[in-house]
């Protein structure tokens, strides 16, 4: 009966038995207390794993803040003397680069805020279950696009000061997806796999859940459309 209850609680299943929770074996423990003295190695461990992950999000994160935050002061050709407008404000391009210059720097603020979300969190057993990754899930995301946006950025002030020398824009342009690519390629295992532990299991059971609950409904129809039938033939045949 304990070791039932100590499995349920392990696979997730607290809510399905509440006398799992209430259950206690020799020494008078009960199956959290026991996951918990078994798990503290694990828990330490991936508490400083959180941190060191966070910390080193954090530094990138605020290099980008910083450095697109001067870009926005320091546009590409200047402002006009006489009026105090940017010179390319009509230019398509000049528009490109301030709205992925403000997309990269509010996602980079979005992924330090929620780095520091994670460097500040109690660690608590039950955070390692939603809270920590997700915000770790929103804190790679987030800086993503803003590196994203960030070089698209760079591209578009580039594109703007080399008129015409479309070779040259290209091939800066190809340069410029490495780093996405790369900081994509590096984090996608990672994220997925965060997902899938994360959010995979409910979905799962939501889907087998709903799938169970069709497959009674259709078994208890065709009960009914049975039943039906068969009080017709019995009334035909008293008649």
């Amino acid at each position: 009966m304990y070791d039932m209850c100590h499995f349920q609680m392990n696979a997730g299943a607290r809510d399905s038995c509440s006398k799992c929770k209430e259950s206690v074996n020799r020494i008078g423990e009960t199956p959290q207390q026991v996951f918990s003295r078994d798990h503290k190695q694990l828990a330490r461990e991936g508490e400083e794993w959180m941190k060191q992950t966070a910390q080193s999000y954090t530094v990138v994160g605020a290099l980008i803040i910083t450095i697109m935050f001067a870009a926005g002061f320091t546009i590409p050709g200047g402002n006009n003397q006489d009026t105090g407008f940017p010179i390319f404000l009509r230019k398509r391009l000049f528009m490109v680069f301030i709205l992925s210059d403000a997309i990269s720097l509010f996602s980079a603020c979005t992924s330090v805020l929620m780095f520091l979300g994670i460097l500040t969190s109690r660690y608590a057993e039950e955070d390692f279950l939603k809270s920590l990754p997700t915000k770790l899930i929103i804190g790679i995301c987030t800086l993503l696009i803003s590196i994203t946006a960030m070089m698209v950025a760079f591209c578009a002030a580039i594109s703007i000061m080399l008129q015409g020398r479309w070779w040259v824009i290209i091939l800066l342009v190809l340069f410029a997806s490495i780093p996405v690519i790369v900081f994509l390629l590096l984090q996608s295992r990672l994220l997925i796999e965060m997902l899938h532990s994360t959010y995979g299991s409910g979905i799962f059971n939501r889907k087998r859940f709903v799938i169970r609950k069709m497959t009674i409904l259709i078994r208890e129809k065709i009960a009914s459309v049975g039943r039906k039938f068969a009080r017709k033939n019995d009334e035909e045949q008293n008649e």
